[in-house]
């Protein structure tokens, strides 16, 4: 079980290397960390678990944060209110990519955070409001999925950790809370 000492922080110079490609078919080892990588996804969610073991909420989890380079994220995004059983979004990617983009863009409202991070960091942070993205899935099958707002968000937060990119290096150092008119803030 993924506990949060086993996610790195950021300094570690891991989460700033490009990651390696998965080599495809999957082995089991791969296939065990995915599913590890989703588990503590939706531990953090649980508050039990959360609390029993001093988890961090997270909705997105890169394996370059465990300290693996390799092209692995997992995603686990709860449902709304009304739908809170289905989860929107729960799947693990292996060498996902964004292969089409919106031109408009869209940010969290409240800005974004990080496990590993263990620091507010504010300001806004563009991303593409919609994205479409190519992965192969834990059963070695190629798949291609649309998302936008924020799965989208969160895909992207994700793949950027696979690239050796923070959350913060997209905020605008000089204006944090400044935004071209292409950007809508999402709450």
């Amino acid at each position: 079980m993924i506990k949060m000492n086993d996610i790195i922080r950021e300094g570690n110079p891991t989460l700033r290397l490009s990651a390696e490609e998965v080599t495809i078919p999957i082995n089991e080892e791969t296939k065990k960390l995915g599913h590890d990588m989703l588990e503590f996804l939706k531990n953090s969610q649980d508050p039990e678990m959360a609390e029993k073991y001093q988890l961090r909420a997270g909705v997105g989890l890169a394996a370059p944060q465990l300290d693996i380079s390799k092209r692995i994220i997992a995603v686990h995004i709860p449902g709304t209110e009304e739908d809170s059983d289905e989860p929107v979004l729960s799947t693990v990617m292996l060498n996902p990519k964004v292969v089409s983009h919106s031109v408009q863009g869209a940010c969290l409202a409240e800005g974004e955070g990080c496990l590993s991070v263990d620091r507010d960091v504010p300001g806004y942070v563009p991303r593409h409001s919609r994205v479409t993205i190519t992965y192969v899935d834990l059963n070695g099958e190629n798949q291609k999925i649309r998302l936008k707002n924020y799965p989208a968000i969160v895909v992207q937060h994700e793949i950027d950790h696979i690239n050796g990119i923070m959350f913060y290096d997209h905020i605008n150092e000089k204006a944090p809370f400044q935004l071209d008119e292409t950007v809508s803030i999402l709450s």
